[in-house]
């Protein structure tokens, strides 16, 4: 079995689609593809990952990042979209603080936000380290 991730959709819980579509559409400029066949709204370009928007009523909203993407100018980045009226978080816990809403891993610059829905959504950066990973 090959799975390609170049090519998958991450689907987000959403409670109100119009304010959600507005958000990523104008807010962080994703590029809306349309509908799918039962009519929820896909994100994305073509050959490319796909983000769908799944309308629910009450929905549980995940505690964690549920989509990150990464960018090359992090600091660029974060002020673009807060002049865009993105509001993003800061942190001050033992193993993760934001300076300027940035946190500094030993892999990654990161910075979280949170979506007209709830969803935790992250931009992040990363510093050339592979990181090792166990399968």
């Amino acid at each position: 079995m090959n799975l390609a991730l170049r090519t998958a959709t991450t689907v987000l819980p959403v409670d109100d689609v119009a304010r959600a579509r507005s958000f990523y559409a104008e807010k962080l400029g994703l590029p809306h593809r349309g509908m799918t066949w039962d009519g929820n709204d896909l994100f994305g370009i073509d050959g490319g990952p796909m983000l769908q928007l799944m309308p629910i009523k009450d929905g549980m909203h995940s505690s964690h990042t549920a989509l990150s993407f990464e960018v090359s100018d992090i600091e660029r980045t974060v002020d673009e979209m807060e002049a865009s009226g993105v509001e993003f978080r800061d942190y001050d816990l033992p193993d993760l603080k934001t300076e300027h809403h940035i946190c500094t891993t030993d892999a990654d610059r990161c910075a979280w936000f949170m979506d007209t829905e709830n969803n935790i959504l992250c931009v992040h950066e990363s510093l050339g380290i592979q990181a090792e990973y166990q399968l």
